[in-house]
């Protein structure tokens, strides 16, 4: 026979919630709750920054050839001087002395001396870093602004003409590799089709000879083509991006709420849709100004561009390791930062994430 539960007032109950009601956790204190979200992501960002050291150093080791007989190719060399110039260069250490040597020198900022240019790593990107900045940074704001203002559009319309034409105009783009679609234009404004003339420069980044608003101008004209490219294939990303996040929201009650206070269609968009859907949208636009210190190395390429995807094509070409890991290094921490000011960034278009 069972023995019956003691009730409620009985010496035998225990008092407060009934046995089977669960304990809720402590909420964690408001005024903690973003450092701790802060301190997990800076730790994040150290470990990805360590990590992209190791792959940095023993990635481009696998590369096939000898940068000491790819930098004297052509010349009259002996075993002696090959020698010499490994251990000019650290070469004939163990591979485990490289990489103390190499980790100690990237934290100091330096990151090592180029093979075939003689020059510091850090001196050469310096070099190169402003036309790539110029190139790229253009061309992100454009896209980017141009793929947000046409995925809101095309979502708030979805299943009209307009939203058919945009969807599948950027599905074209977006599978477009970048250096045909830079090939395409140099053929078709830089050498003319037909009766039509060239009215671009195939490449480089000015003519040479002009300066003041002179300069500008020409700068801007060789400028035209590899933004259109990158234009052309990265505002399509944005603009799906966009599109998808926000007609998830789109069925959301609060917007039905919103309607009934009597808000415009146009308020309840920009007031409360929008800002709902921006979040995996401000991933995308952070990482696409990640992208602006790597550039585009096959743009840069393709346009003769003096920026670092150009470097960074040379020295794979040698292989000059210190600058391939350098320019690796700028590209990977770019990517790193960008990502860490948008983690950064989310608690404050939306309360609840770091709590």
């Amino acid at each position: 026979m069972k023995a019956a539960a003691p009730s409620p007032g009985s010496p035998g109950a225990r008092p407060g919630r009934p046995p089977s009601a669960k304990t809720a956790l402590p909420a964690r204190p408001a005024c903690l709750a973003y450092p701790a979200y802060l301190a997990g992501r800076l730790g994040g960002a150290l470990v990805s920054l360590f990590a992209v050291l190791v792959t940095s150093f023993f990635l481009f080791r696998i590369i096939p050839g000898d940068p000491v007989k790819a930098m004297t190719h052509g010349m009259p060399t002996s075993a002696e001087q090959l020698a010499a110039l490994r251990r000019q260069f650290g070469l004939d250490l163990p591979l485990w002395r490289q990489f103390a040597d190499y980790c100690a020198g990237a934290l100091t900022g330096d990151l090592g001396m180029s093979y075939q240019f003689r020059a510091p790593v850090g001196e050469l990107i310096a070099q190169k870093l402003p036309a790539t900045l110029l190139l790229t940074g253009v061309a992100v704001v454009l896209y980017s602004a141009l793929g947000l203002w046409l995925g809101t559009r095309s979502a708030w319309r979805h299943g009209r003409l307009g939203d058919r034409l945009n969807t599948g105009v950027a599905l074209t783009l977006w599978s477009v590799p970048s250096f045909w679609l830079g090939l395409l234009l140099i053929i078709t404004f830089s050498v003319g089709i037909g009766p039509m003339p060239g009215m671009f420069p195939t490449g480089g980044m000015e003519s040479g000879g002009t300066a003041g608003l002179a300069y500008v101008l020409d700068v801007a004209h060789h400028m035209v083509l590899p933004v259109l490219t990158l234009v052309a294939v990265g505002y399509a990303q944005t603009l799906l991006v966009m599109r998808s996040s926000l007609l998830d929201e789109m069925g959301g009650d609060y917007l039905t709420t919103a309607r009934a206070k009597g808000l415009r269609d146009d308020d309840v968009r920009r007031r409360h849709a929008v800002p709902n859907a921006l979040l995996p949208t401000v991933t995308m636009v952070f990482i696409n100004l990640g992208h602006v210190a790597a550039g585009s190395i096959l743009v840069e390429t393709v346009f003769s561009w003096p920026g670092l995807g150009g470097l960074f094509y040379q020295a794979l070409s040698v292989p000059d390791l210190p600058l391939v890991q350098g320019l690796f290094v700028v590209f990977a921490g770019a990517m790193i930062l960008m990502n860490l000011l948008a983690d950064l960034l989310y608690p404050l278009l939306d309360p609840r994430v770091g709590r």
